[in-house]
């Protein structure tokens, strides 16, 4: 295999993946059926890099369904066409399956051994990444490092890290 896969390589063995209920690293299996999502090619030129699908992405198989989605893609400036598109916008979030609910009925966090297994390559297969946009504490943790006032304080310093030298540019 080559030092970096394409993307869609990548992507198409980790929608196969199913370590979190079959090998599980971390904890309990996967608490249901496997269905991993992410999105990309390798033009890709923006990256959301989220936290994990919910409920209902799990369900329908498409991340950001739901009400926040409507509100990224309006910050965004995108409509769904473009938003949608793998040639201009991947989708990787830091667990690519539903993680399950807590006691409390919240979503649990992002399954660690995901992440581990195929962040790096999947970024390897993105060349052309311009902008990383990291949503949520994990994502931000995994982009950035553990920065000071926690997830308030990274965004609240969101132009400084704009301004920052490294490409692609990290935009929490």
């Amino acid at each position: 295999m080559p030092a970096h896969a394409p993307f869609e390589d990548t992507a198409a063995r980790l929608r196969a993946c199913r370590l979190c209920r079959d090998s599980p690293l971390y904890g309990p299996p996967l608490p249901q059926e496997p269905r991993p999502i992410v999105q990309g090619s390798t033009g890709a030129r923006l990256c959301v890099a989220s936290q994990a699908p919910g409920t209902r992405a799990h369900r329908t198989g498409m991340p950001f369904t739901d009400p926040s989605g409507v509100r990224l893609r309006s910050w965004l400036g995108l409509d769904e066409a473009r938003f949608y598109d793998p040639a201009q916008v991947a989708i990787v979030p830091m667990g690519s399956c539903f993680p399950g609910l807590d006691p409390k009925g919240g979503d649990r966090p992002p399954r660690r051994e995901c992440a581990e297994r195929w962040r790096a390559e999947l970024f390897s297969g993105l060349p052309n990444l311009e902008l990383i946009l990291v949503i949520g504490q994990y994502a931000q943790a995994w982009h950035l490092g553990r920065m000071e006032g926690g997830l308030t304080g990274t965004v609240r310093r969101w132009r400084a890290l704009l301004d920052e030298p490294r490409r692609p540019r990290v935009l929490p």
